[in-house]
């Protein structure tokens, strides 16, 4: 037997045999709080915390209380990275949150999570049935926010796609089980009760008829207690969070329905209703079963992109190769991919020529090359070559780790109109009751013998679950056709606001051109640079540049040219101090004409030029260049203007470049020679004429623009400034993915409005029709089912492509 403990490291008392099995070994423990904790991340399959942890864990107080033990795990540092995102000064992390019945819980949750202290965010999503919670750790830990989640009766873990398909799969079986077993029972009441109706006109035997109410009451309890106990579950803990969800008046319905039937079976005297109860709980296991299919089929195709992490890797150990898990990788580390296999981890070609299948981020399913130097993205698959890749990101930081986390928060936030629903659903459920008590005693007094059955009615019939459902599956469906498109969606309120935007402003280069310059002339002015020296001097200048024309010069690199202190000025150009062969410094200059200009007169025939370079203030070269239009870029002009929207450029290019431009396509307002200032001026003024103003770009002086557009959209090969600041990004880089985005965000609109339409007017015409008993249960229940099965329905559509 060992002598420390597995978990803490501690030395093993004398006498303490505990032990947990982790990954089929018996490991040993030295208390009992250790063995708790070992075995809930057994359970909870987080095993890898014990392959990758770079030390023993703490030892744990037993004494602390079950909930906490079991979730103090998360606590620990180094299994925290594999799931958590920093945050300016707090972490976030998605959760699997199990036990959810309807969106009720969502609100729910997050209610009970909103007056916790330390917690600056909890969003929660009904349809994928997780949560992206934010948090302060100084003032609150991971796993008290788990144990408050679990005081409410749901269990919350770290999410894991492989988690989220077992539980889905569990899920569906414990349905499958209570439909079989309400279904089977359910027909051997209808079947007594078909007895007792004729036994009516054949004048049963009080003993007879005592007897078949007795097997009634026997065959439903199963029903009412096995079948019925999720509504029950749901109703208890939205009760002792002092709330009220769609399980309170359902359950209130199901337990009055069977307390009376007992009563009239054992004291003789009454109607009894197992028949109607029995039926009634099996058509709502139905509905919600359908429900539930429908909400883990969105939420599993969300849940399918982590799956495309692969779980190792081939690293390279001083030049041997050696396998390692995928989630150890760490920056630097340079990691063989073979042909045919998918890269694991965000990183640089470092040797080797290759194409690569980026679909499963772009949507895109055409290679892309990718040679010495090139991007290459943790989850896309490697074509026909060997290359080797240098991580650039961690696991944790991955772009689609990244991707998926902003999907999740961006289908967890709530426009208004989902915001005043949450408000009229909470509030409807008291008012069902109180309607409810009327109804009782109004009919109480005028038609006793219908009074259960129509208040049974009117406490199922109205359900808000559509109500509540109305959004969260349309913005979850929505997010999820967007990221097949190629389309990254990374502020909530995108897919909100969309719809309402109605003024297009685009910059010019690399937007809605190629951003693929080519020089195309060179003109030298002076005598001690020949224009292979220039170009070189320029290519060794513009390697700290993100701009488009920065590409055109990489081909002339000289490594013997010698620079330093170069400084990017966004929008101007780049200035660097260059040292000659005499160690003797001079200052260059290489950007636009009107920046050069302010220290160096240029000659007007210049102006034309895209790029000038003096050196030492003295003008030596002028560089011509030429981008090439995108193929979609008239398409897209002409769909957006067609539609009544307004469209305008807003280029830092020269007049020259701008015209030339404009030579080519249709757009009517143009602006040239813009900064970063202009550019804002301009959107400004839009926007006081009452315009909703879009701008896409992929410099970075646009990213100052996109914090005062309505939305702003990055091009997928912009600079990093620009996408990290964009509300959208073009993964796929085509233009059209404009008129995608478009077109979806109004069809999830269109899809959200028609659910709210469904789901008002269902409630509005059910809600009098019930209280005036023109609706019996069954249709109560059909109703109740269908309007929430309609709602999901309709939101699927939003996959189909």
């Amino acid at each position: 037997m060992a002598n420390d403990c597995f978990h803490c490291g501690e030395i093993i008392p004398p006498g303490i045999n505990l032990n947990v099995e982790i990954d089929n070994n018996q490991q040993h423990m030295c208390c009992i709080g250790c063995q708790a904790v070992a075995q809930a991340i057994v359970d909870n399959d987080l095993q890898d915390y014990y392959r990758f942890r770079s030390e023993k864990g703490k030892k744990i107080d037993a004494s602390v209380p079950d909930a906490l033990l079991d979730n103090q795990f998360v606590d620990d540092e180094s299994l925290q990275s594999e799931f958590t995102f920093d945050i300016d000064d707090c972490k976030e992390a998605i959760l699997s949150i199990d036990g959810m019945s309807c969106a009720a819980c969502a609100w729910l949750i997050e209610k009970q999570l909103g007056h916790k202290d330390g917690i600056a965010k909890a969003q929660v999503n009904a349809t994928t049935q997780r949560a992206t919670i934010v948090w302060d750790n100084k003032q609150i830990k991971l796993s008290e926010i788990l144990s408050a989640i679990s005081q409410i009766g749901y269990q919350a873990l770290p999410f894991k796609a492989d988690l989220t398909e077992q539980r889905n799969i569990k899920q569906s079986k414990a349905f499958i089980r209570r439909l079989g077993i309400s279904g089977i029972l359910t027909m051997q009441v209808m079947m007594i009760a078909i007895g007792l109706y004729f036994g009516a006109f054949s004048d049963l035997s009080d003993h007879n008829l005592t007897y078949l109410r007795g097997t009634s009451f026997v065959l439903s309890f199963p029903i009412i207690t096995y079948g019925a106990l999720p509504f029950y579950i749901g109703a208890y803990s939205a009760i002792r969070a002092r709330r009220l969800s769609m399980d309170v008046p359902v359950s209130i319905a199901i337990i009055l329905a069977f307390s009376a039937s007992t009563y009239a079976t054992f004291f003789e005297t009454g109607e009894v209703y197992f028949e109607s109860l029995s039926m009634f709980t099996f058509l709502l296991l139905i509905g919600k079963f359908l429900e539930f299919r429908a909400r883990a089929r969105a939420a599993e195709v969300s849940a399918n992109l982590l799956k495309l992490m692969p779980l190792s890797a081939t690293k390279l150990i001083n030049n041997e190769e050696t396998i390692v898990s995928a989630k150890q990788l760490q920056i630097a580390d340079i990691v063989i991919v073979k042909p045919g296999e998918t890269i694991p981890g965000d990183g640089i070609v470092h040797s080797g020529n290759t194409s690569v299948n980026e679909s499963m981020l772009t949507g895109e399913h055409s290679p892309v090359n990718k040679s010495l130097g090139s991007q290459v993205f943790a989850g896309t698959v490697n074509g026909d070559g060997n290359i080797t890749v240098e991580i650039s990101q961690t696991n944790s930081d991955s772009f689609l780790t990244n991707l998926i986390r902003l999907s999740e928060s961006a289908q967890a936030h709530k426009p208004k109109i989902a915001q005043l629903s949450d408000l009229i659903a909470q509030y409807f459920v008291a008012i069902i009751l109180v309607t409810a008590i009327a109804t009782a005693t109004y009919w109480y007094f005028n038609a006793p013998q219908e009074a259960f059955w129509i208040t049974l009615s009117v406490l199922v019939a109205t359900c808000p679950c559509a109500l509540s459902l109305a959004t969260p599956t349309a913005l979850t469906c929505g997010t999820i056709r967007l990221n097949r498109e190629g389309i990254m969606i990374k502020s909530g309120h995108v897919l909100e606001t969309m719809p309402t935007i109605n003024c297009y402003a685009f910059d010019k280069t690399g937007t809605l051109t190629n951003g693929a310059f080519a020089i195309t002339k060179v003109e030298v002015l002076s005598e001690h640079y020949n224009e292979q020296q220039l170009l070189a001097i320029a290519a060794a200048i513009e390697t700290r540049s993100e701009h488009p024309i920065a590409k055109a010069f990489s081909e002339y690199r000289d490594f013997n040219i010698n620079t330093k202190n170069i400084d990017v000025i966004p929008g101007c150009g780049i200035s660097a101090t260059l040292i000659d062969s005499n160690q003797m410094p001079s200052t260059v200059n290489i950007g636009k004409v009107s920046w050069i200009n302010e220290t160096c007169d240029i000659a007007e025939k210049y102006y034309n030029a895209q790029c000038l370079m003096t050196i030492d203030n003295t003008l030596v070269a002028v560089f011509y260049l030429e981008d090439t239009l995108r193929d979609d870029t008239k398409h897209v002009l002409q769909e957006l203007t067609s539609k009544g929207n307004d469209a305008l450029l807003i280029s830092g290019d020269s007049e020259a470049g701008v015209n030339k431009f404009c030579q080519q396509v249709n757009i009517r307002e143009v602006h040239h020679t813009c900064t970063a200032t202009d550019k804002l001026i301009l959107i400004k003024q839009k926007q006081e004429y009452g315009k909703n103003v879009a701008m896409v770009g992929d410099g970075v002086n646009d990213s100052p623009v996109f914090a005062a557009a309505h939305i702003s959209i990055a091009m997928g090969s912009g600079t990093e400034i620009a996408k990290s600041g964009a509300d959208v990004i073009l993964l796929n880089n085509q233009l059209s993915s404009l008129l995608n985005l478009t077109r979806i965000s109004n069809k999830t609109s269109r899809i959200v409005k028609q659910n709210f339409a469904w789901a008002f007017a269902y409630n509005s015409i059910i809600l009098p029709l019930a209280v005036c008993g023109f609706i019996t249960p069954y249709m109560a229940v059909l109703g109740m089912s269908a309007s929430s099965i309609i709602v999901v329905t309709n939101s699927l559509r939003l996959l189909k492509s």
